[in-house]
């Protein structure tokens, strides 16, 4: 069952990255009762789609369904629909779908699961932009696409920690700011380039800190999240 004590874990959102059952489901029993949430994404949904989000059900505080919907409308509304029934916290959607479709998905959810637009992923900077002819910078992108989200409806956006301070200025809870590219202290970055240490994420203003393979890749994930524990217990 999800511990009921508040921790200072209580806003990590661990990913769930991985289309190997027995591991998917020994995170699960490891890092749910200890979370605020556990987020479960293409990969996994991929491979087992309901029943992944089942099983995390039965460890977690709640799920995060990261599904990044990018489609017209209809077929993004319908899709909603169908997560609706799942139990889930929190869905992603793509900020790029503009307000027409971040309208459709917020409504269909009913008020029931929460939408986040994906802004910008955080493998993503001005030479991306570049080639895809997006002009500005990364920081300029994420505002004005979280300003798009905010006017839909949605709960909030996923941004990087980099984007977070200045989202968090013009954008007030209870609006929410949900982070990836968090890495803790003496961990790698990989293939992601906007990242933050998690006490830099949190003073900037996120509400939720997704964290991967730092904690899943781990030599001791166990004790990869005691360690983040203790990180984000400082002052």
């Amino acid at each position: 069952m999800p511990a009921t004590q508040a921790t200072s874990l209580d806003r990590v959102a661990v990913a769930l990255d991985t289309a190997d059952w027995d591991r998917f489901e020994s995170w699960c029993r490891l890092f749910g009762p200890r979370v605020g949430l556990l987020k479960v994404g293409l990969e996994a949904f991929a491979r087992w789609g309901p029943r992944a989000v089942e099983t995390a059900r039965t460890h977690a505080a709640g799920v995060f369904l990261d599904l990044k919907l990018h489609d017209i409308p209809n077929t993004v509304a319908g899709a909603v629909r169908a997560v609706r029934g799942l139990g889930v916290r929190l869905l992603t959607v793509h900020a790029g779908g503009a307000t027409p479709m971040l309208a459709a998905a917020v409504d269909a959810a009913g008020g029931e699961v929460g939408i986040l637009a994906v802004t910008l992923l955080t493998h993503l900077a001005e030479p991306e932009l570049g080639e895809l002819d997006l002009p500005g910078s990364a920081g300029d992108r994420v505002a004005r696409w979280a300003a798009v989200a905010a006017g839909a409806g949605c709960a909030g956006v996923v941004c990087s920690p980099r984007e977070a301070g200045r989202l968090r200025a013009l954008l007030p809870r209870p609006f929410l700011l949900v982070t990836p590219g968090v890495r803790p202290a003496g961990t790698e970055a990989a293939d992601q380039r906007r990242v933050a240490t998690p006490a830099e994420a949190l003073a900037a203003g996120a509400d939720y800190l997704v964290v991967g393979r730092p904690l899943t890749a781990a030599a001791d994930p166990g004790a990869a999240l005691a360690a983040l524990a203790r990180e984000l217990a400082v002052d």
